[in-house]
């Protein structure tokens, strides 16, 4: 169930849980083995208490005279144990999702061919990547709550955009789940937890939010769909995968998409959502849309039909570059926390599911 931490491996989630609360790997280990020591005599104390009285761990002489040190998957450089990768695999297709840039699906291919931007000019150019704990464009990367102004980054000039989440190292928790924390960048304290399942004909993404003090949230995740997708030849996925790597069919049609909304949010010319709702005119877009009649659908004629399903009420579609199409569902619009924000409190977190299910068109 969403939030559920009691299957993942006790000693992995108690060590990310101590990290996401500035503690060390140190102060961690000495807790657990803490533990272990007063379990004996059936006079275990909290976790917490146990994580606070460990000793963290020095540096240490190596051999030759160098030094040992001990890291974790936010400092500058992770440990070299510390998988890079979750590559998820099933009958002819495969997701690698990217650990290190920021838990998203850097590579997805089906049928041999890849269906994201595998690279860009910048961390929001590119793959399929979680966006929280805000999506979307936030004015002049400022908001106003509990009673003050909090203000953040300005990645976008004036603006701050897609959260803060999409740029940090993100660690394996088990059961095709990972995790990070939210970041200095975002002034209140919390984590998000990514879970992938994949099949043959879909793969479904859930987000979760968790806070520790209360705060305004949104999220949703931003894809980069090629307008070709391109065969993908031997040495481009990973090892043990050649059920994929032979492209079926013939060259696949330019992108197309299938969108039927009730009605677009206006924007203003800052180029930012309002309020106001307006019926959805011809495209090219990069504009909110709400009231979906049903799910939209990209298709690559003769080859693939993709549609996307979603619980976010709003989806961000984004036609206008010539290599790419997003289609990006969101818990709320764009300027969500100068807006109506979800206010997500400890132990209700904010949720979201994402599916992506396809079928061939292949002759």
């Amino acid at each position: 169930t969403p939030g559920d931490t009691t299957a993942l491996p006790t000693v992995g989630y108690a060590l990310w849980m101590a990290k996401t609360k500035g503690q060390s790997v140190g102060q961690t280990l000495g807790g657990i083995i803490v533990g272990f020591d007063q379990q004996i005599f059936r006079t275990t104390p909290p976790v917490s208490e146990l994580v606070a009285k460990g000793t963290p761990l020095r540096a240490v002489a190596a051999s030759g005279g160098g030094t040992l040190t001990v890291g974790m998957p936010d400092d500058p450089v992770a440990p070299a144990s510390e998988p890079e990768t979750l590559v998820l695999t099933a009958p002819r297709v495969e997701a690698i999702v990217d650990l290190v840039h920021g838990g998203r699906i850097a590579s997805f291919i089906v049928d041999g061919r890849q269906l994201l931007v595998t690279e860009g000019h910048s961390p929001i150019a590119w793959g399929s990547y979680p966006m929280a704990p805000y999506a979307g464009r936030v004015r002049d990367g400022a908001f106003d709550f509990a009673g003050r102004t909090w203000r953040l980054p300005v990645t976008d000039p004036p603006h701050a955009i897609h959260g803060t989440v999409l740029g940090r190292r993100w660690i394996v928790l088990g059961d095709d789940a990972i995790a990070t924390e939210l970041g200095q960048e975002w002034p209140f304290r919390g984590s998000v937890v990514q879970r992938f399942e994949l099949g043959a004909n879909h793969l479904t993404c859930r987000l979760e939010l968790h806070a520790e003090e209360p705060m305004p949230a949104s999220m949703g995740w931003h894809p980069w769909f090629v307008r070709r997708p391109l065969a993908v030849t031997t040495g481009q996925v990973a090892a043990g995968s050649s059920e994929v790597m032979a492209a079926g069919g013939g060259e696949p049609g330019p992108l197309e998409l299938d969108l039927d909304a009730d009605a677009m949010y206006l924007r203003d010319d800052e180029g930012i959502a309002t309020a106001q709702r307006v019926p959805p005119p011809p495209g090219p877009w990069d504009d909110c849309f709400t009231g979906l009649r049903r799910p939209p659908v990209l298709r690559w004629s003769g080859f693939l039909e993709l549609t996307i399903e979603s619980d976010c009420p709003d989806l961000v579609v984004y036609t206008m570059p010539d290599h790419a199409m997003c289609i990006e569902p969101q818990t709320a619009p764009p300027d969500a926390l100068n807006r109506d924000p979800r206010i997500v409190v400890p132990g209700e977190p904010l949720g979201a599911a994402m599916t992506w299910r396809w079928r061939s068109l292949a002759d």
